[in-house]
């Protein structure tokens, strides 16, 4: 059972979702109707969608890289602009790349590089029980999802292996999370959110480390904003790694690559 989108229905709708702040009430009208089974699931959802919930965690997935990605309540909600992360990885990656996704969340990046590329060996990583609960549900078989702080789960078989490692480490500098939108300061768990003091922290130690798990010619893949960008290729230089930025204007993404050694 379905409900039908009436003129009416979706009057009442819009305005709703427009008086609430929605930018593209419209669009969200009809993708919430398209997901609720009754009536009463409707003004369910309607009225957690007015109250500020974000909308993927109403309808329960996120489009990301062509993939509808499930998303639970209180899981971190893939970005638009972490496709180009995805981009920069893929262009690198080679034949039956070993591919590790750490600070996962619900395993979108992993998910769309299994959507991207032949026979890649994908394991996935995040510290956050209920992000790796939905990330299990989105990785592909045989990808694996691991439960810990950053390498910590991973076999130790992966030491020097890895050709592709990919974080979307948080990076939010502690003091700016007040001023962050509600939808994501609320709804999200700040463990995905908070960087620490100047935003790098979890980068700093994801970069430490990368180079015992590089394979030789592996590539280290952050994402980061245009700000904070020249600090963490400091922090790739400063691990060995040789370093460049690549952006995007389209999405207003950043990422800072770095290659290990051969």
């Amino acid at each position: 059972m379905s409900v039908s989108l009436s003129p009416s229905l979706e009057f009442v709708l819009v305005t709703r979702l427009r008086a609430a702040g929605c930018v593209f009430a419209e669009d969200e009208a009809q993708l919430i109707v398209s997901a609720a089974r009754t009536s009463d699931e409707l003004a369910s959802m309607l009225d957690r969608r007015v109250a500020g919930v974000p909308l993927e965690h109403v309808l329960g997935w996120a489009e990301f890289c062509g993939l509808r990605i499930e998303v639970d309540p209180q899981v971190f909600v893939p970005r638009r602009r972490t496709a180009f992360l995805v981009e920069q990885a893929a262009a690198l990656a080679p034949t039956n790349a070993v591919v590790v996704d750490l600070c996962c969340g619900s395993g979108a990046v992993g998910a769309a590089l299994a959507a991207t590329l032949d026979r890649i060996e994908l394991y996935a990583v995040d510290i956050d029980p209920a992000a790796v609960r939905c990330a299990r549900r989105n990785v592909p078989d045989p990808g694996r999802v691991f439960e810990g702080d950053l390498y910590a789960p991973l076999p130790t078989s992966l030491t020097g292996r890895v050709d592709i490692l990919v974080a979307n480490a948080p990076y939010v500098p502690t003091g700016a999370i007040r001023l962050m939108p509600p939808e994501a300061r609320l709804h999200e768990p700040r463990v995905s959110l908070d960087g620490g003091a100047d935003g790098l922290d979890i980068q700093r130690r994801v970069t430490t480390a990368a180079r015992s798990w590089l394979a030789p010619g592996g590539h280290l893949l952050i994402e980061t904003s245009g700000r904070q960008a020249p600090h963490t290729a400091e922090a790739f230089a400063d691990a060995g790694l040789a370093t460049r930025v690549e952006s995007s204007d389209e999405v207003g993404a950043t990422v800072v690559v770095g290659t290990a050694p051969r």
